[in-house]
Formats: C-alpha cells, sequence, structure tokens
C-alpha cells in the first residue's frame, strides 16, 4: 500500500545541551482548561510554503527557544514519524521529521513565540533519556528517551530512525 501524503509536516529539533539533557517543551493540551492536561515535545512544527525541513527547523527553534541555528548548522535528520490524527483543528495523516543539534549552554527565550505557541506552551524543561523513560507523562514522539541516549553519547543514525507515532 503506497504511504499517503501527509496533510502537515512538521520539522522538529532534538536539542541537547553540552550534559547531553533534551529540551522539551510543555504543551496544553487545552489552553482555556489546564486541567485537561499536558504533553512535552521537543521544539518545532509545520512547515511553511516554500521552506525546506531544515529551514522550518530552524524557523521555529528561534520562535520557541530563541536559539538561532541556520539551516546548515543543524545537524542531520536523525527520526520521523507519521501516522493519523484528528487534533480538532485538522484530521488527518501527519508527518514529523526530527534534526539534531547542540548547544552548549543556551537560556530558553520565549519571547519571539508566534500567538498561538504563547497560549499553547507552558513552560520548557531540560530532561536526560533516563528522566524520559521513566515519567509518566506524556513525551513526543514516542522512543525519544532511546534517540537522545544515542545522540547523547555520540551515536548519530545514519539514516533516520523510525519512530512511532504518538496519537
Amino acid at each position: 500500500m503506497p504511504e499517503q501524503e501527509a496533510l502537515r509536516v512538521s520539522a522538529r529539533v532534538v536539542l541537547l545541551d553540552g550534559g547531553g539533557r533534551v529540551l522539551l517543551l510543555r504543551t496544553l493540551a487545552d489552553p482555556d482548561d489546564p486541567g485537561r492536561g499536558h504533553a512535552w515535545h521537543t521544539p518545532g512544527g509545520g512547515v511553511e510554503e516554500g521552506e525546506t525541513l531544515a529551514e522550518a527547523a530552524s524557523r521555529e527553534l528561534f520562535e520557541e527557544t530563541g536559539l538561532s541555528a541556520g539551516p546548515a548548522e543543524l545537524g542531520p535528520e536523525v527520526a520521523e514519524t507519521s501516522g493519523y490524527a484528528d487534533l480538532g483543528w485538522a484530521r488527518g495523516v501527519f508527518r514529523d521529521v526530527f534534526f539534531h543539534h547542540r548547544a552548549a549552554g543556551h537560556r530558553v527565550d520565549a519571547g519571539g513565540r508566534l500567538p498561538d505557541e504563547r497560549r499553547h506552551l507552558d513552560g520548557h524543561r531540560w530532561w536526560t533519556a533516563e528522566e524520559i523513560a521513566g515519567i509518566a507523562e506524556e513525551v513526543h514522539p514516542h522512543g525519544l528517551a532511546g534517540l537522545v541516549a544515542g545522540l547523547a553519547a555520540g551515536r548519530v543514525p545514519a539514516e533516520p530512525l523510525r519512530l512511532p507515532w504518538h496519537h
């Protein structure tokens, strides 16, 4: 069966600090009702018309974290995931592509976030692979702990890993 074309393609960044911790953003399921829960995500978002995946990842990284890393500075594509989701505002096949980047020490600056990002993003934290593997909270993408452990140890996959879909 041929792969279905994605309704929305997102470019995301697995951003590691000098200690091998990954930056995750806390995203509210419903900003109008914070009690509905949250999930943790890597920085990133939708690819705009005319952008390459790396350009979108670079733009989103800057908007959401304040870190400026041009498309050529990002590491390779290290993972991807795709599947069906009904998010309320859109329903169909979604595809996320993950780049890898290291920043020895970065202080997150949320000043460049767009209004919708400011509504939905509710904090951030640097996590070790072990911490991610041991928490009960939802982390996207599934399989991130193993990817982070490998990247922190200097093992960059020769081909992007296929991670399980999370919706």
